[in-house]
């Protein structure tokens, strides 16, 4: 009740500087929105097997965005960063479905619009990752939700969504037994993934999706012309994130983070777009900016919580000459993970803050697909290429830098190449700058969330107490493998500040037995009050050597923790069980009826054997 009466405090006092009376002066506007399909799946965007045709129709009149980007490669972590133009880092809302409560300070782009007059509909994926009733935000938000439902000349704002491009498309047994359009045989795969005719006929089966959802965008489009608005209305299309064949989804790489984006300007509108429509642009731009773009076509006041910058329409800035876009990912599902990218467009570089884990995969939703199936399989029966198995270990270096003009795919990583050492400093002391700049929340192991004593994470990070610049260096050096860290390290675990305590000791995971000197601390921290620093404590003895100890502290976790805390229990069962130091008698002994879905989910493949 009182998160709700401050939100309706904050927002009844941003009505004014939003109302306004001449409503028939604004465009409309329509989000297309597909799932789980990259750039690179469409014809417009240089696909020859794709059959795109609405789509490649509407690039021909709109401008089509060669570098548009989504921040986080999964979906509700995506949406929550488009809903309210803010890193969801900064938000607190960067773990999948963790549902977090966000201050009231934070304006969604739909109050802004509804505040201003608009009549806003969404059909009718919500996901947003934050407590409270996504539905209650728009006036329509449903199956059946239409801009035709509006009042005599009110301004809409409509978002249709599409779910035939979902990864799901590709699962269910009964999928190799349709007939598609391709051969599989000469279906195009790229470098990245093995060549398994598991996979040809996932990539032939998808492109059929693709071309389904195609057609759906053209109803939309008939639709919008048949009802004698399309020259009062701007449209966008775009997808929710890469995917959903493997190394798409929930990946940093740009088969997971480059989306499609194009944007119609009637001709009535054009002076809101810097570019002739036919024109494709080759400026940054990735989600966090469309809520600020969006208001700034509407001609509405950009909440000063939003942190985007507006692309088109009259609050339009330039792009910086130093303009980078920020990716993050974090827990997807039952798989705890932390990553973070950055990319000017030529350069990308990407650090793992959890370099102790496999690089995939990010969740076992993606089994439901024959092809990662078969990729699993391969690797397991060690009959793999050595680029198509480093995916199913651990990094060797906790950081990798890709040249993206001649290395497109991601294929060779730049970081241990002496000519690249500057520009690997330099664009490492920038991921770090802009974590810091945006409070980023990763910072904080996702336990902690609730046991801080802030109203909110977002609110902690603000708080003078929280030395974010200190915490980032730490977690920097956490992650870099370097034993001249170690003195940092042992300091830390010492701190009365359990960020610190947490780092220190995923600092000696990351060490490994060269942090032999820490093994008292670690086990005294077994002990810990806060879970995320002893299961961090368990793992590093484990790496130490000390699997007696990391067994023995398990046993009791497993059967007293309950939810995040023992989600991050059992990713270490199972590592620990991969690498067979947790036999199958000792996992009889995991916890049954635990309520959490991914706790579940995680005990079932635990028990599955993956």
């Amino acid at each position: 009740m009182i998160c709700m009466l401050r939100l309706i405090v904050c927002v009844l006092g941003y009505l004014p500087m939003m109302l306004r009376a001449d409503d028939a002066s604004r465009p409309n506007v329509i989000w297309i929105t597909s799932e789980d399909n990259s750039a690179s799946w469409l014809g417009c965007y240089g696909n020859t097997q794709a059959k795109t045709p609405a789509l490649d129709a509407l690039a021909v009149r709109s401008v089509v965005f060669d570098r548009a980007y989504t921040n986080a490669a999964v979906c509700a972590v995506a949406r929550s960063t488009i809903l309210r133009g803010m890193h969801a880092v900064t938000q607190g809302t960067l773990h999948m479905r963790s549902r977090p409560q966000l201050p009231a300070s934070i304006i969604p782009y739909v109050t802004a619009l509804r505040g201003s007059g608009y009549f806003c509909t969404n059909n009718a994926k919500t996901d947003y990752n934050s407590v409270g009733n996504d539905a209650a935000l728009w006036d329509q938000c449903n199956a059946r939700a239409h801009y035709k439902h509006r009042k005599n000349q009110q301004p809409f704002f409509a978002v249709f969504n599409f779910t035939e491009t979902h990864e799901s498309s590709l699962f269910g047994k009964e999928l190799g037994k349709k007939k598609s359009r391709l051969d599989s045989a000469k279906v195009v795969l790229p470098p990245f993934v093995p060549d398994l005719p598991e996979m040809r006929s996932d990539f032939v089966h998808y492109h059929d999706s693709v071309t389904r959802m195609d057609a759906r965008v053209k109803e939309i489009l008939d639709e919008l012309e048949a009802s004698g608005e399309a020259e009062n209305t701007i449209v966008f299309y775009y997808s929710d994130h890469g995917g959903a064949t493997p190394r798409g989804k929930r990946y940093l790489y740009e088969s997971g983070v480059r989306v499609p984006l194009m944007v119609h300007v009637p001709k009535r509108w054009q002076q809101l777009s810097s570019f002739p429509m036919g024109q494709r642009s080759s400026e940054l731009v990735s989600f966090v900016d469309f809520a600020p773009t969006l208001l700034s076509l509407c001609e509405v006041k950009i909440p000063a919580s939003m942190q985007g910058r507006p692309f088109l329409g009259k609050a339009r800035r330039e792009p910086a000459k130093d303009d980078v876009v920020f990716f993050y990912a974090d827990r997807f599902d039952e798989i705890h993970g932390m990553r973070r990218a950055i990319s000017d467009g030529r350069y990308k570089y990407m650090r793992h803050f959890t370099p102790s884990m496999p690089t995939a995969p990010y969740s076992f939703y993606q089994f439901g697909q024959a092809g990662w199936r078969a990729w699993h399989t391969a690797w397991k029966n060690d009959t793999l290429k050595p680029e198509h198995r480093a995916l199913w270990e651990p990094p060797t270096s906790s950081e990798l830098l890709f040249d993206l003009q001649n290395d497109p795919h991601e294929m060779k990583d730049l970081s241990q190449d002496p000519a690249m050492k500057e520009r690997l400093l330099a664009m490492r002391q920038r991921l770090q700058q802009i974590m810091i700049e945006n409070f980023d929340t990763g910072l904080v192991p996702e336990p902690m969330f609730d046991e801080l004593g802030a109203t909110t994470i977002h609110e902690h990070l603000h708080q003078p107490s929280f030395d974010r610049k200190a915490i980032s260096s730490l977690a920097f050096a956490a992650t870099s493998r370097n034993d001249a860290d170690l003195p940092a390290l042992l300091e830390a675990m010492a701190a009365d500040d359990p960020v610190k305590r947490y780092w220190g000791a995923q600092g000696c995971v990351n060490l490994g037995k060269s942090a032999s000197k820490a093994q008292d601390q670690l086990k005294t921290l077994l002990g810990d009050k806060h879970p995320a620093v002893a299961v961090s404590a368990a793992h590093a003895l484990w790496r130490q050597g000390d699997v007696e100890s990391a067994r023995g502290f398990l046993i009791k976790a497993c059967q007293s923790m309950q939810r995040e805390d023992l989600l991050l229990a059992l990713n270490l069962v199972r590592l620990m069980h991969r690498d067979g130091q947790l036999s199958n008698e000792w996992m009889t002994m995991l916890p049954k009826g635990k309520s959490n879905e991914y706790v579940q989910r995680l005990l079932g493949e635990l028990k599955a054997g993956y």
